[in-house]
């Protein structure tokens, strides 16, 4: 089932992991490694917090697990270092990674009919590389990650623009997604795969699959 997009939608931006590629359980995977050695206890609180925390910087979450669950000091060198070790463990699985159902195809049939955003939490450079490794580039206006904070990429792209929030739609999977698409006025649909809860408010529209078509 596809979900037409209105005739006076002005761009559509996109969250990328489980939204773009289906490889949130890489990066899950990947903060239980690095977390493992400290026990069980600890690795679960990690992939709770990971999980609850959809669309959040990386480097947040490594802060969160340092201060607040080690009782460690997080400073720049640290974070740093983490940030390296979690690229590396997770780069060539990401670049394998399936794409979302429905995901290929919505960006082929949106392709030149309406500007197409990747807003992502993941660092912006790493998000680039992994793009165009996909050879996905051509699809995108612009690709934005971290350290900027979605509400800030997604108000920049709309005043340069000139473009009116409720005319643009956000399509993310995570309740980062949600609150920045609310905080600017945008319409918003969520992608929750088959079976699993909807981290949204009962009235946000959910799909299972990502597909959507120009208006026709």
């Amino acid at each position: 089932m596809s979900c037409s997009l209105p005739r006076d939608i002005q761009a559509v931006f996109f969250d990328f992991d489980g939204v773009i590629l289906d490889n949130v359980h890489v990066k899950t995977a990947a903060f239980a490694r690095m977390f493992q050695h400290y026990g069980p206890d600890v690795e679960r609180e990690v992939v709770r917090y990971h999980m609850e925390h959809g669309g959040v910087s990386r480097y947040e979450k490594f802060r969160h697990y340092l201060e607040n669950i080690l009782g460690e000091q997080a400073d720049d060198e640290r974070l740093a270092e983490l940030g390296r070790q979690f690229a590396q463990i997770v780069y060539e699985q990401v670049i394998k990674a399936p794409f979302m159902p429905g995901a290929s195809e919505t960006l082929e049939a949106l392709h030149g009919h309406v500007p197409l955003y990747v807003v992502s939490g993941t660092p912006e450079d790493e998000l680039a590389r992994i793009v165009e490794a996909r050879r996905l580039t051509g699809f995108f206006e612009e690709v934005h990650g971290s350290p900027r904070r979605k509400p800030e990429i997604v108000a920049d792209v709309l005043c340069r623009n000139a473009w009116e929030a409720s005319r643009c739609l956000f399509v993310g999977d995570a309740t980062t997604d949600h609150d920045a698409a609310m905080s600017l006025g945008m319409e918003f649909l969520g992608i929750v795969p088959e079976g699993a809860v909807s981290p949204f408010p009962p009235d946000t529209a959910i799909a299972s699959r990502v597909a959507i078509c120009p208006a026709s």
